[in-house]
C-alpha cells in the first residue's frame, strides 16, 4: 500500500468531473486501499479519488472512532435527501480550514463496492455529511465553494501564506 499525495485547494485538478468506473479489477481495489491508507494517515474521515488526482467515481469513508469501518463507494448516486442541517466541515485538500456548510440531514445513496456489487445505504449524521462532501469532489466541487466570495478569497490567501511558511 502507498500514501498518495493529496491535491491542495485551489488546484484546478480538484475541479475535474470524475468519470464512471466500469472495470472492477485489482487496480481499483489497490487504489481504494491506497486511498484508505492516505485518509487514515492524514488523518481524515473521507477521501475522493479526485483529491489524489485520479478522476474516477471512487470515495472511501470511515467515520468510526476506531478506524475499523472502512466504506468504499464506487459510482455513488444520491437517490434521496431529506431535511437540512448545518455542520462544520473540513477537508484534506483545504488543510486547517473549518467552516459551516448546510447539507441534507438524511440521505439514501446507491453505489458499488470494490467488486462491482451494487448496494443501497441510508445515512444520517456525520456519515451523511461525509458522503455528500466526497460526492461533491467527484463533481469537481470543494466545500469552500458553498461559502461567500469574501470567505473564499480569505481562505485562498490563508492557504497561500501557509504554503509559503512551510517552504
Amino acid at each position: 500500500m502507498a500514501i498518495l499525495p493529496i491535491l491542495q485547494y485551489p488546484d484546478e485538478r480538484l475541479h475535474k468531473v470524475a468519470k464512471r468506473v466500469d472495470q472492477f479489477d485489482e487496480s481499483i481495489r489497490k487504489l481504494a486501499r491506497d486511498m484508505a491508507e492516505t485518509m487514515y494517515a492524514a488523518p481524515g474521515v473521507g477521501l475522493a479519488a479526485t483529491q489524489v488526482d485520479k478522476h474516477i467515481r471512487l470515495i472511501v469513508i470511515d467515520v468510526s472512532e476506531t478506524h475499523d469501518d472502512l466504506r468504499i463507494f464506487i459510482n455513488p448516486e444520491l437517490l434521496d435527501s431529506q431535511g437540512q442541517k448545518e455542520n462544520e466541515e473540513g477537508c484534506l485538500s483545504v488543510p486547517g480550514i473549518y467552516e459551516n456548510v448546510t447539507r441534507a440531514e438524511f440521505i439514501t445513496v446507491r453505489a458499488q463496492d470494490e467488486n462491482g456489487k451494487t448496494f443501497t445505504l441510508k445515512a444520517e449524521g456525520l456519515l451523511a455529511v461525509c458522503i455528500q462532501h466526497e460526492m461533491d469532489h467527484l463533481q469537481g466541487r470543494v466545500f469552500v465553494e458553498y461559502l461567500s466570495q469574501l470567505k473564499q478569497t480569505r481562505i485562498r490567501a490563508k492557504l497561500k501564506k501557509q504554503r509559503r511558511e512551510t517552504l
